[in-house]
C-alpha cells in the first residue's frame, strides 16, 4: 500500500505541473509538457492504467491547443472554395460541373504539388524546434517560399492550357470552356499557395496556430459578401467567383506574415531575410521533391476521380454528383488534415527533442481521437443522404445521385479519420519518400484499375469507380497502420537528429 501511496504521489506530481504548464502564458508552455509527457511515460514505476490515463490527459491538453485551431484554419480555407462553388452551382447545372472540373481536376494539381513541397518545411522546422535550433526556422522558410514561387510558373502555364488539356483528357468542349474560363482566375492563387504553405508550416512548428484561425475566419467573412456582389451583382459568373478566390487566399499570406514580422512570439525564429534563401537550394529541392511526390500522388488520386467520371455517359449528371459528394468528403477532410497538422507537429517536436516514448505515444492518441470524430460525422452524413445536395444545387436529378453515392462517401470519411493522420505522422518522421512509394503502389496501379474495371466494364457507374479507389486507399491505410506500429521510435530520434546536423553543418558556409 504504501508503494501505491508513493505512486501515487509521483503520478499527482508531474500531472499537476503539465497542468499548471498547459495554462500559462509562456511562450515554451508546450515544450515544458511535452518533457513532463516523456517523464510520466518513463515511469516504470506508476501502474499501466495511470502511467496511460495521465499521459493521455497531457496529451489532449497538447492536441487541443493544436490539433482545434488547425482544423478551424483548414475548414475556413476550405469552406472559401466550398463556397465559391456553391455560387457557381447556383448559375447552373453546366456552371456547377465546371467548377467542378476547374476546381477538382485543375486546382487540386497545384494544391497538392504547393502542400507536397511545404510540407519539407513541416518536417525541418519541427523537428529543428524541438531541438531549440530556432534560427533555421527562417531559413527553411525563405527557402521554401523561393522554390514553390518558382514552381508555380510553369503551373500557370499549364493553368492557361486549360482547356485544350481537358478536351484531350476526353472532357466535352463545353465543360472544357467553361471550366478554363474559372481556372483562369485562379493563377494568382498558384503564388498565393507558395507564399502560404510555407508560412504555413512555419507557424504550426512552434505550435501557433490561432492567429492563422482568426486571420482566416475574418477573410471569410469578407470573402462570401464579396463573392455574392462579384458573381450575382456585378455578373462577373465564373470568372469573378474565382478571381475572389484568388484575392481572398492572398489576403491570407499577408495577413500572416505581417503576424510573423511583428509578433514577438517568432522573434527567435524570424530575424529578417537573409540570402541563405538562395543557397543549398538543390539539396532542399531533393526534400521537397519527395515531399511533393508523397502528397501529389495522394491529392491527385480523387482529382482522377473526378476526371474520370467525365468520361461517363451521362458525364454532366455524373461530374454535379460527385462534386457534391467530394466537396463534401473535402470539407470534413479538412477535420483530418487538422489532425494531420498537429500530429506532425506533435512528432516531429518530440523527436527534434530526443523523446521516442511521447512521440509513439502522440501517434495513438491523435488518431483514435480523429478515428472517433470521422465515424461520427459519417452517420449524420447518412440521416441526411436526401436533403445535403440542394446545399449545392436545386437539382432533382442530382439530389437522387448523390443520395445513392452517399454510402460510399461515409466510409469514404471514416477511412479520412485515419489515413490523413499517419501521413502527418510520416511527414513528421521524414518518411515522405517511403510513403510515395506505398501511393503508388496502393492507388495507381490498385485503386484506379479497379475503379475502372467497375465503373466501365460492369458498368457501375460512377460509384463503381470510387469504390475502386476506396480499396486503393482502404490498403494505404492498413500498410501506414503496420508499418507505424512496427516503427523503432528511439531509431526515429536518432534519425532526426542526424537530419538536422546536416542541414546545420551548411550554415556557417551559407552566411559567407
Amino acid at each position: 500500500m504504501a508503494g501505491g501511496a508513493a505512486g501515487a504521489s509521483k503520478l499527482e506530481s508531474p500531472l499537476l505541473a503539465a497542468a499548471t504548464a498547459s495554462h500559462t502564458g509562456s511562450g515554451h508552455g508546450v515544450e515544458a509538457v511535452s518533457g513532463r509527457l516523456e517523464s510520466i511515460l518513463s515511469d516504470e514505476s506508476l501502474p499501466w492504467g495511470r502511467r496511460m490515463s495521465a499521459a493521455t490527459l497531457v496529451e489532449m491538453r497538447l492536441l487541443v491547443r493544436l490539433a482545434a485551431p488547425a482544423v478551424v484554419v483548414y475548414m475556413i480555407n476550405y469552406l472559401m472554395s466550398m463556397s465559391t462553388q456553391i455560387f457557381s452551382g447556383h448559375l447552373g447545372t453546366l456552371e456547377l460541373a465546371a467548377a467542378s472540373l476547374g476546381n477538382t481536376g485543375i486546382q487540386v494539381f497545384a494544391y497538392g504539388l504547393m502542400l507536397g513541397m511545404g510540407s519539407a518545411v513541416e518536417t525541418l522546422c519541427g523537428q529543428a524546434y524541438g531541438a531549440h535550433k530556432y534560427d533555421m526556422l527562417g531559413v527553411y522558410l525563405q527557402r521554401s517560399t523561393v522554390l514553390l514561387m518558382a514552381t508555380g510558373v510553369p503551373l500557370a502555364v499549364l493553368y492557361a492550357f486549360s482547356r485544350p488539356i481537358l478536351v484531350l483528357l476526353g472532357e466535352s468542349p463545353e465543360i472544357a470552356s467553361a471550366a478554363a474560363v474559372f481556372v483562369y482566375g485562379l493563377v494568382p492563387q498558384i503564388f498565393a499557395y507558395a507564399a502560404n504553405f510555407p508560412i504555413q508550416k512555419f507557424l504550426q512548428a512552434q505550435s501557433i496556430m490561432a492567429p492563422s484561425a482568426y486571420i482566416s475566419a475574418a477573410t471569410l467573412a469578407a470573402h462570401l459578401a464579396l463573392s455574392y456582389l462579384v458573381v450575382y451583382k456585378l455578373g462577373l459568373g465564373l470568372l469573378g467567383a474565382s478571381l475572389m478566390l484568388s484575392v481572398s487566399w492572398w489576403a491570407i499570406v499577408v495577413a500572416q506574415f505581417v503576424y510573423i514580422v511583428t509578433s514577438r512570439r517568432c522573434r527567435l525564429t524570424w530575424t529578417g531575410f537573409s540570402w541563405q534563401a538562395f543557397s543549398g537550394l538543390p539539396s532542399f529541392f531533393k526534400l521537397s521533391l519527395a515531399s511533393a511526390v508523397m502528397l501529389c500522388l495522394e491529392t491527385w488520386y480523387f482529382q482522377i476521380l473526378v476526371l474520370i467520371a467525365g468520361l461517363l455517359k451521362d458525364p454532366e449528371l455524373a461530374l454535379a454528383s460527385l462534386s457534391v459528394c467530394m466537396t463534401i468528403s473535402g470539407w470534413v477532410f479538412m477535420i483530418s488534415v487538422g489532425f494531420n497538422a498537429a500530429a506532425s507537429v506533435r512528432v516531429s517536436n518530440e523527436l527534434g527533442a530526443g523523446n521516442p516514448k511521447s512521440a509513439a505515444f502522440s501517434v495513438l492518441v491523435v488518431t483514435v481521437l480523429s478515428f472517433i470524430l470521422s465515424v461520427i460525422i459519417s452517420v449524420v452524413i447518412l440521416l441526411c443522404r436526401d436533403y445535403i445536395s440542394y446545399i449545392f444545387t436545386e437539382g432533382e436529378d442530382v439530389s437522387r445521385a448523390v443520395s445513392q453515392l452517399t454510402p460510399l462517401l461515409a466510409f469514404t470519411l471514416i477511412l479520412n479519420g485515419i489515413q490523413p493522420v499517419l501521413s502527418g505522422v510520416a511527414v513528421g518522421c521524414g518518411w515522405q519518400a517511403f510513403v510515395a512509394y506505398v501511393n503508388v503502389g496502393c492507388y495507381y496501379i490498385v485503386g484506379i484499375p479497379l475503379g475502372c474495371l467497375l465503373g466501365f466494364y460492369f458498368d457501375l457507374g460512377a460509384a463503381g469507380i470510387w469504390s475502386g479507389m476506396i480499396g486503393g486507399t482502404l490498403m494505404q491505410t492498413l500498410i501506414l497502420i503496420w508499418v507505424t506500429f512496427r516503427t523503432n521510435w528511439v531509431k526515429e530520434v536518432e534519425e532526426a537528429q542526424k537530419r538536422l546536423n546536416k542541414w546545420e553543418e551548411k550554415s556557417p558556409l551559407l552566411l559567407d
